[in-house]
């Protein structure tokens, strides 16, 4: 049986139907306040049958805090996904943020290990590799390091592929999928917030490049690896390293919006998020721009997949195609 975390979410979602799509079961973990709608509807935008597709999910309730609950799910189970995890760039979402994702990765590791499952899958982030210099592409190699530019989820990440990689040290055939930032459709006012922002007519743009990929080819990544057994290992998933502004243009093309024309600098940036944190505290809101947002925004990144392409001849859907069905896909969401 194939065990999955993170089911009721973008990526998560998109690993069901891959995996279903051949025929194969799964139980997929949820909270008890998750709801599984969403999944059903990623479904219909690749399937006009998607519901025998998600019947062939098992659904089980539980936390990755709670050890027993993991230990009940985890019965007959053979092969782990572990792609559950809080995102947050909010302050008074870190700790839970910390304690779930580390705690959490520990005890699921800690279980592998006991039950002597075969295989264990951890999605990971690029935010847990190090920063090439002079804006060199960072590769597998490229170690973390310790610098105030490191987000709390980041960190968290970190934390939690030490614990994976104590377990391969344990003996856990283990590896871990590190993509960059993942596009994709159903999530509009979550991680597909980019495609929600430009229809809305967003006008500014900052200096940052980040490499980003298709939710589906980082699913794909997540099958073929394990299938492959490419154990010990850490893979990127990133198609393109495009800025900010590359990035939102497109959409704005294949959404019919005017693309983003003012740049903000990083100074504006950093009055912004002191703006806004007063704000949320007066309002007691959300604040929509942060310290590490705005941080993130601002920062220069590339990255390489050259190791996943040369292990696997693994080749990515550019950015720009992946831009355009999402897209389409917002527009039909939107009529």
């Amino acid at each position: 049986m194939i065990f999955l975390t993170g089911g009721t979410g973008l990526l998560g979602s998109h690993f069901l139907f891959d995996i279903t799509s051949s025929g194969k079961r799964v139980r997929a973990l949820r909270r008890r306040d998750s709801d599984t709608n969403m999944v059903r509807k990623i479904f219909s935008y690749y399937s006009e049958r998607p519901d025998p597709l998600f019947d062939l999910i098992e659904w089980v309730e539980g936390d990755l805090q709670d050890y027993s609950s993991i230990e009940d799910a985890l019965s007959g189970v053979t092969e782990i996904y572990h792609a559950g995890a809080v995102v947050s760039f909010y302050p008074k979402d870190h700790k839970a943020m910390l304690n779930i994702n580390i705690n959490g990765t520990a005890n699921l590791v800690n279980l592998s290990l006991e039950k002597n499952i075969g295989k264990f899958c951890y999605v990971s982030s690029v935010g847990t590799l190090g920063r090439a210099d002079h804006n060199g592409l960072t590769n597998e190699e490229t170690h973390w390091q310790q610098t105030s530019k490191n987000s709390v989820y980041s960190i968290s990440k970190y934390g939690a592929e030490r614990e994976v990689w104590r377990g391969m040290e344990e003996g856990l055939n283990a590896l871990i999928v590190n993509p960059s930032v993942i596009l994709g459709p159903g999530f509009w006012d979550d991680h597909s917030g980019f495609f929600r922002l430009v229809w809305k007519g967003l006008k500014y743009y900052t200096r940052g490049i980040n490499g980003f990929v298709d939710v589906r080819d980082v699913a794909r990544a997540m099958r073929i690896l394990m299938e492959k057994n490419l154990f010990n290992h850490r893979f990127i998933v990133s198609a393109d390293n495009l800025s900010y502004q590359q990035l939102f243009s497109m959409i704005a093309k294949y959404l019919d919006r005017p693309a983003p024309s003012v740049n903000v600098p990083p100074i504006v940036s950093n009055i912004v998020w002191h703006i806004e944190s007063v704000r949320s505290f007066l309002t007691g809101s959300i604040p929509e721009i942060t310290k590490e947002l705005a941080n993130i925004s601002n920062q220069q990144y590339y990255y390489s997949s050259e190791k996943i392409h040369s292990m696997l001849g693994f080749d990515l859907k550019p950015v720009e195609e992946s831009v355009k069905e999402i897209c389409g896909m917002f527009l039909k969401d939107m009529n």
